[in-house]
């Protein structure tokens, strides 16, 4: 056997000589699928690692415990002294202004401790480490410099306190693990915090406490002895493996959708793959032959091009491996900004090692195929150019490429933290590769019991598609995968950027007004009216609880949060109100009486009820400064998300809440140019109120769209790539055929134009047939990423979704015709001394 193989290899390794020829589409689409499928992999695990390596700095310590609307106890905050160095921060939305009153910004106020910060380096712009902060000490960010136009030295004010800009900051080492800001950031200290007295009773503010354990302590199993000891405190506990949850998440989802993407860019380059082996071999027939006349047995023609073939297929992967591999080291210099961390370049062996799998597993079931047909063909029927021979495989072959299947299956099931959700993904591209295929079968047979129609171009071009050997099944593939790709490619784009477009819409308020006291709320909406006569004042209770019991199943029990149910995830907003909220529709039970005074009921978002598997009747807990209030859900309400109002997924009747100390928040909306004398003025008239710009919070939500686009786009166009060499590759399987046909019809006096006419009219057919299947599947795939995936609203640009398939149409026509123009070329008598 060993000799065997040295005997094969000799004979392929003198057949190539260095020379590709032939083989050129197999390496550029294992090039391109591999590559995608390592970089997409690299750069998602140097994220995660470097979110797990700065874990211990973007938390601020190995345990952190939370708490909203409330400062720790004394016997809280000694517990949690006799376990650890602790350090505390307070973090609240606040009014900056400047002196003379002649501008404001909505900030990220931040009290920190001398301890601060426990790990990571809190530095200045310069470099410098940041000095500590007394009471009238204050460091801005850049952006806060931008906006309010001051410097170091110069005084700015929150509250009823006035600061002294120190400093700028450079580092903030827990940023990330803050989560969303709604505006630049100032840090203080605890002390001078307080002292704006904007910390009172209801006002809507973060307590962290921050823990720096011994080395021997374990994070997970202190954090679950914390939680069990003050379970109705209303703490919620992280650890340093998971600092920023959220951005983890984001990141794991958004890696695992691009590397299905990038898998399926390599399924279809696979096609490709296959096209092009038996385009290679096609014309290595007249070598075939004559090795089997020569004594060369089936087994040894096989062994022969097959390590020709993956010997190729090896260079194409090692090359997409390497590139892959140092892709992420430029994002990372381009685009560093972009991402929720720049992480530090290394090379990550498992998703090199995952895409070179599948890189050979693809190779494996599109070479094989080929291969086996080109093993059992006859040589004389080699001779004779006989293409009945290269439509049998061998059993052995089928097993190989089922075993291949499979073991694909399983590594992408293997290797993803949601299998359920990568088999439906895999499932359908290969339904969609099936049905393609499906239809190419059906087209050729409609083609053969069609009428003949009386002109020839006509009679030519549909005997085209079902004449011996031709590659009509291949030409469905390739041309319904690339204008499929073009179809969800444009649905997806479109329908994020109307979901940008539409993040305000048009009757949506100016502001949002947080923390105004619940006893000057009446005061507030006179101030707003003296100031602003057209101004629509929409004033809401509004508190911060923690839900901790549905329907019967402990929280803190939960081995892991419920798909979809975000609303487990921390604090949450909370409110009561005697009637239905404005942008809110009952869907199931009833609404309470306005004059409800019976035992505490509740009224539920219908999605998160349906995440959590709640209905009308179940009970729900709610710990509100640390008071736990058990409920009973009295409806499920559908709730209008997009109107930018005051929207909350727990309403209570007014009986349950109104005596819990809060404060209100409310709603501006305007036409008229009062919008900055409301945000210059109103702070200093209310002193403890945020005044969020609602276009800023939009503008926030575009961004990180935008990048969400621009990701998919990027993954998708090397899918598209990959379908545009599927097509050339169908396109140089049918070129010998194609070049004898031609040759015939030459000789029987018909022109170049003409027979480039019949492969136009061929393609056009197949063109339009293919966009009308490529518009529904490209529609439906589109709707399942922009839905199922991301949860954004399904709201397509139909007009751009039709161009752009026409445009794929023309070009993929373009690329057929431009195939075809070497097979006009060809000399008669050399062609048919070659055939």
């Amino acid at each position: 056997m060993t000799s065997s193989l040295s005997k094969a290899w000799t004979i392929a390794r003198r057949d190539l000589r260095g020379r590709f020829v032939g083989l050129r589409l197999l390496i550029v689409c294992l090039f391109l699928g591999v590559a995608t499928l390592a970089a997409i992999g690299s750069l998602t695990s140097a994220i995660t690692e470097e979110l797990a390596n700065r874990g211990q700095s973007i938390l601020g310590g190995d345990l952190e415990i939370s708490v909203a609307q409330r400062e720790a106890t004394p016997a809280e905050i000694a517990s949690l002294e006799a376990t650890g160095e602790l350090s505390e921060t307070l973090r609240m939305q606040a009014m900056a202004r400047l002196p003379d009153g002649s501008d404001t910004q909505l900030v990220e106020l931040k009290g920190v401790d001398t301890a601060y910060p426990l790990y990571g380096k809190f530095t200045l712009a310069d470099g410098s480490a940041a000095p500590k902060l007394d009471a009238t000490d204050i460091l801005i960010t850049p952006a806060l410099v931008q906006r309010l136009s001051i410097k170091t030295g110069d005084a700015i004010e929150f509250g009823e306190a006035s600061f002294t800009v120190k400093g700028i900051i450079g580092d903030e080492p827990d940023r990330l693990s803050e989560g969303l800001s709604l505006g630049p950031v100032a840090i203080t200290s605890v002390e001078g915090l307080r002292a704006t007295k904007l910390i009172q009773p209801g006002s809507l503010f973060e307590s962290k406490y921050r823990l720096k354990l011994p080395p021997t302590a374990n994070p997970e199993e202190l954090g679950d002895k914390l939680e069990a000891e003050y379970k109705n405190a209303a703490w919620e506990v992280k650890t340093r493996d998971n600092g920023a949850p959220s951005t983890r998440r984001f990141i794991e989802r958004m890696g695992q959708f691009l590397t299905l993407v990038g898998l399926a860019s390599l399924v279809i380059a696979g096609i490709g793959v296959g096209n092009g082996v038996a385009s290679y071999l096609r014309g290595k027939q007249g070598a075939i032959a004559t090795l089997k006349i020569l004594g060369a047995d089936s087994a040894m023609i096989f062994r022969i091009y097959m390590l020709q073939i993956f010997a190729v297929a090896m260079i194409a992967i090692v090359t997409g491996l390497i590139v892959g591999a140092f892709v992420p080291l430029f994002i990372i210099q381009i685009a560093g900004d972009v991402l929720p961390i720049k992480p530090e370049f290394a090379l990550y062996p498992l998703p090199l090692l995952v895409s070179a799998a599948y890189g050979f597993l693809i190779a494996t079931i599109f070479a094989l195929p080929p291969l086996s047909k080109a093993k059992l063909i006859p040589a004389a029927g080699l001779f004779r150019g006989d293409a009945r021979g290269w439509r049998r495989i061998d059993r052995s072959t089928l097993i190989a490429v089922a075993v291949a299947s499979l073991s694909i299956v399983g590594l992408a099931l293997g290797s993803t933290r949601e299998p359920t959700f990568s088999f439906f993904f895999i499932l359908s591209a290969l339904g969609i590769l099936l049905l393609l295929s499906l239809l190419g079968i059906l087209i050729r047979w409609l083609a053969s019991k069609a009428p003949r129609p009386k002109q020839p171009l006509l009679r030519l071009a549909l005997t085209n598609l079902h004449r011996p050997g031709a590659q009509t099944g291949q030409l469905v593939v390739a041309l319904g995968l690339g204008l499929t790709l073009f179809a969800t490619l444009a649905a997806i784009q479109t329908s994020l950027t109307n979901e940008i477009r539409l993040s305000i819409p048009q009757e949506a308020p100016n502001f949002f007004v947080l923390d105004i006291p619940v006893e000057r709320s009446d005061e507030f909406r006179a101030s707003v009216t003296a100031k602003a006569p057209e101004a629509e004042v929409n004033i809401v209770p509004t508190l911060r609880g923690i839900i901790t019991e549905y329907g019967g199943q402990v929280v803190s029990e939960l081995d892991e949060i419920p798909e979809g149910a975000w609303v487990l995830r921390g604090d949450r907003g909370l409110t009561y109100s005697a009637d239905i909220p404005e942008g809110s529709e009952i869907v199931s039970g009833e609404w309470w009486a306005p004059d409800y005074d019976g035992p505490p009921l509740v009224s539920v978002d219908a999605e998160q009820a349906g995440a959590l598997g709640l209905k009308v009747g179940d009970s729900l807990t709610v710990s509100l400064l640390g008071v736990e209030i058990k409920t009973t859900v009295a409806s499920l309400r559908k709730v209008n998300w997009r109107n930018f109002g005051f929207n909350y997924v727990l309403v209570f009747p007014p009986n349950v809440l109104a005596n819990t100390p809060h404060n209100v928040a409310a709603t501006i909306q305007l036409n008229g140019p009062e919008e900055e004398g409301l945000l210059n003025n109103l702070p200093s008239d209310f002193p403890s109120i945020s005044m969020v710009k609602v276009k800023e919070i939009a503008s926030q939500i575009g961004t990180i769209l935008n990048q969400m686009a621009t990701a998919i786009a990027s993954a998708a166009s090397i899918a598209i790539f990959s379908g545009i060499a599927v097509l050339i590759g169908a396109v140089a399987a049918s070129r010998q055929s194609r070049i004898y046909d031609s040759v015939i019809l030459k000789l029987l006096g018909a022109t170049r134009r003409q027979i480039l006419s019949a492969q136009a009219i061929e393609y056009s057919a197949l063109a339009l047939i293919l966009s009308v299947v490529a518009l529904g599947l490209g529609l439906l795939a589109g709707w399942f990423v922009i839905t199922q995936i991301f949860e954004f609203t399904w709201q397509p640009d139909w007009g751009v979704v039709l161009v752009t398939l026409a445009i794929g149409a023309i070009v993929t026509l373009g690329i057929g015709l431009l195939g075809s123009i070497p097979i006009l070329s060809a000399k008669p008598a050399r062609a048919l001394r070659e055939l």
